[in-house]
C-alpha cells in the first residue's frame, strides 16, 4: 500500500511541476489556475494531497505491525532502523510539501513548525534559518522546501524503499503471525508467487487506488486565502501529524515538549532491537496472551491519566506562578517533565512486579503506554484546542 501511494505521489507531483510555480507571488495563483482552468487539475491535486495523508497514516499502521508482532528481532534490527528513517522521510515529505499551495494554512503551519526550531540549544537558530532561508517564512523557504520537496526527499524514499524490501528477503522474508505455543521456525506450506502473492498485492492496489479515486473526487484539498505574513490565523496549528508536539508544548518548556522528550523517544525506539530480551517471540502479536493484557491496562491507565494531567495543567497547576522566579525551564519544564518520567517508571516497576512480565512484555506496554498519551495530546491538539489554543468543546 505504502508502495502504491508514493508512486501515485510521484506520478501526481510530476503532473503538477508542469503548472505549479514556486515563487511566492505565483504559487497561490498557479494553484488557482490548475484548480479551475486545467483539465482535471483540481482532481490531480486532491490525488496528490490524500495520497500524502494517506502515506503517514499506511506507514504508521505498518509501524505498529512491526512492533506487535516483534518483526524487529534478529535478523531484522538494522531494517527496523531503515524503516524508522523511511518514516522520517515521509514526514518531511509532508512538512515541506504542505508550504506549497501558499496559502494561510498552509503558511502558518509551516511557520509554527520551523518556529520550534529555535528551542533546540546552540543549533536551533541556525537550523532554523538554515531551513527557512532567512529570519521568517518567505521566499526563500518556498525555494528550499520546493527543492527539498521534489528532488531530496523522493530520491530518499526511491533509494530507501527497495533497500528496506531487499533487507527483509535477505532476513528469510516476512514474519510469520503465531501463537505463543506455535514453533517460531514454522512457516507454513509454500505457495508460488505467481498468481498467489502477485494477484493478491493487484487485488490491494487496485482497491486502494479506487478508494484514493472516489475520495479525491468527494473531498477537495483544502485551499484558504492566500498567505499573510502579517495575518496570522486564531488558532494557528501545525499540521495534524505534527500537532501531537504542538499540544506538548502547552504543558511543557519547549526545550523539554521539542527537544528533550522527542530525542528520548527516538533514542528508544532506535534502541529497541538491540534490548537484550529474554524470549524470541517474533510473530506473536502482542508478544503472548500476558502482553495482551497489560497492553490493554497500559492503554487504559494512559487513556485515564492523560486527559486528567491536561485538565489540570489548564485549570489547576500553575507551576510557574506558584514558583515565581525559578526559570521556567525548571518550573515548567524540569519539575513536570521529572513527575511524569517517575509516573512512568512506577507504572514500570508495578506492572512488572505484579504480572512478573519479561522484557517483551514490561517494553511493550510503556510503548503503549506513550502511543495512547500521543495519540490523545494530538485528538486534543486537532478537535479540542480553540481560539487561543483555549480548551473547548468541538460540538
Amino acid at each position: 500500500m505504502a508502495v502504491v501511494l508514493v508512486s501515485l505521489l510521484i506520478g501526481t507531483g510530476v503532473l503538477l511541476k508542469f503548472v505549479y510555480e514556486p515563487f511566492p507571488g505565483q504559487a497561490y495563483e498557479s494553484i488557482l489556475y490548475l484548480q479551475r482552468h486545467v483539465f482535471f487539475g483540481q482532481l490531480i491535486r486532491n490525488i496528490h494531497h490524500w495520497s500524502g495523508n494517506g502515506i503517514i497514516i499506511v506507514a504508521f499502521l505498518h509501524f505498529l505491525r512491526v512492533f506487535f508482532t516483534n518483526a524487529f528481532h534478529s535478523p531484522r534490527q538494522f531494517n527496523w532502523i531503515i524503516g524508522l528513517g523511511l518514516f522520517f522521510v515521509v514526514l518531511c515529505s509532508n512538512l515541506t510539501g504542505y508550504l506549497m499551495p501558499w496559502d494561510q494554512l498552509a503558511f502558518w503551519a509551516v511557520t509554527i513548525c520551523t518556529g520550534m526550531l529555535e528551542y533546540i540549544p546552540a543549533a536551533g537558530p541556525w537550523l532554523q534559518k538554515l531551513l527557512r532561508g532567512g529570519p521568517e517564512v518567505g521566499p526563500a523557504t518556498l525555494s528550499n522546501f520546493y527543492a527539498i520537496h521534489t528532488a531530496f526527499l523522493p530520491a530518499l524514499l526511491i533509494i530507501l524503499m527497495p533497500f528496506h524490501f531487499w533487507r527483509v528477503r535477505k532476513a528469510g522474508g516476512l514474519v510469520i503471525p503465531r501463537t505463543p505455543a506455535e514453533d517460531a521456525e514454522t512457516r507454513g506450506e509454500s505457495v508460488e508467487t505467481m498468481p498467489n502473492l502477485i494477484l493478491r498485492e493487484v487485488v490491494v492496489a487496485l482497491v486502494l487506488f479506487a478508494f484514493i479515486l472516489v475520495f479525491s473526487m468527494l473531498f477537495n484539498a483544502p485551499l484558504e486565502s492566500q498567505a499573510n505574513p502579517g495575518l496570522s490565523p486564531n488558532p494557528t496549528k501545525a499540521p495534524w501529524y505534527f500537532v501531537g508536539i504542538q499540544e506538548m508544548l502547552m504543558h511543557f518548556h519547549p526545550l523539554f515538549a521539542f527537544l528533550i522528550i522527542p530525542v528520548l523517544i527516538i533514542v528508544a525506539l532506535l534502541s529497541l532491537p538491540y534490548i537484550d530480551y529474554q524470549s524470541h517471540t517474533a510473530g506473536v502479536w502482542f508478544t503472548s496472551f500476558k502482553g495482551r493484557r497489560t497492553a490493554l491496562i497500559a492503554a487504559l491507565a494512559a487513556t485515564i491519566a492523560t486527559p486528567l494531567g491536561i485538565l489540570a495543567d489548564e485549570y489547576i497547576i500553575d507551576l510557574a506562578a506558584w514558583m515565581h522566579g525559578v526559570p521556567a525551564s525548571i518550573s515548567n519544564g524540569l519539575i513536570p517533565f521529572t513527575l511524569v518520567l517517575t509516573a512512568i517508571a512506577g507504572f514500570y516497576i508495578l506492572i512488572k512486579r505484579r504480572y512478573s512480565l519479561t522484557n517483551n512484555e514490561a517494553i511493550q506496554s510503556i510503548f503503549v503506554l506513550f502511543l495512547t498519551a500521543f495519540l490523545i495530546l494530538t485528538v486534543t491538539g486537532i478537535w479540542f484546542r480553540g481560539t487561543g489554543m483555549k480548551l473547548i468543546w468541538p460540538l
